[in-house]
């Protein structure tokens, strides 16, 4: 049975050292399985399915990249309740990086890096020298850094087809992950490089197009794009997203401005005033900012 486990061991050692790497950078890190999925899971299975839902409040794990951390007490904490992860992942769209991922695949008959290259033409921008990491399946994905206040969703094939991308709420499997697939890893040349900002042009064509709203208060115009990201959130994302928008406003303290339009946007997506109410009171105490 030793030689059995050795393996598993040894792989959740090194995702565990990769992970660490990556936290040291100011990479916010979760534990992944082998499906490339969290590998916590949710400690709220069972629950009632009406009540809010947590992100993390409960303080328990298993909340998927909400449980991300860059604090190397917390990353070992995670992987050692999940002694079978063999990979970590980077979630996106937070600070320092504001990680975009321009995911760039080559499956179904695709050519990801074609169809970037033709937008790239297109719109005039182009690729600076950034992180690539090498999939398994012989995709890259493009590391860039988005602004602060700009909120870029995920997203599947509307950029192009083959290309994904990974923004808020979203992750990135880190190089060094070995998944059942394969193994993640930096391509050759790009190791030593930081994220380079993303295109201006790139960045308006990952933005959803605007959508009629309520103006933040007063004329203050620095919480539109987190309103307009909660606007335009799908079924199935909205409670994520309307969570992640109000941590930000909270954050930039623009909170108790903010909070009441953004329950309007996610109460206009499809939620209940009481379910958008009660996500962001959960953000306002994950933030330190309740009353």
């Amino acid at each position: 049975m030793a030689t059995t486990d050795r393996y598993p061991r040894q792989a959740s050692t090194l995702a565990l050292a990769h992970a660490l790497s990556a936290a040291e950078r100011g990479l916010a890190v979760i534990p992944l399985s082998r499906t490339k999925l969290p590998a916590l899971r949710s400690p709220h299975r069972g629950d009632d399915p009406t009540a809010p839902p947590c992100h993390g409040e409960c303080g328990r794990p298993g909340h998927g990249v909400h449980d991300a951390s860059t604090d190397p007490a917390r990353v070992r904490d995670l992987f050692a309740r999940a002694p079978w992860a063999t990979g970590y992942g980077i979630a996106c769209g937070l600070p320092p990086h504001h990680l975009i991922g321009v995911d760039l695949d080559t499956k179904s008959g695709t050519d990801a890096t074609a169809a970037l290259r033709e937008l790239a033409l297109r719109h005039l921008f182009t690729i600076p020298p950034t992180v690539v990491i090498r999939t398994p399946s012989g995709g890259r994905h493009l590391w860039l850094t988005g602004p602060p206040d700009v909120a870029v969703p995920n997203s599947a094939g509307r950029l192009a087809p083959g290309i994904d991308i990974r923004g808020a709420g979203g992750y990135l499997v880190g190089p060094g992950s070995r998944t059942a697939h394969g193994v993640y890893t930096t391509a050759p040349g790009t190791a030593h490089l930081t994220p380079a900002p993303c295109p201006r042009p790139l960045l308006r064509l990952l933005l959803p197009p605007p959508r009629t709203h309520t103006a933040s208060p007063q004329g203050d115009t620095r919480g539109d794009g987190l309103i307009n990201f909660v606007l335009t959130a799908h079924e199935g994302q909205r409670n994520t997203r309307l969570f992640w928008a109000a941590c930000r406003a909270y954050e930039s303290g623009l909170g108790p401005a903010l909070s009441e339009p953004l329950i309007t946007a996610a109460v206009q997506t499809g939620l209940s005033p009481q379910e958008a109410r009660a996500t962001v009171t959960s953000a306002a105490r994950m933030t330190g900012r309740a009353r």
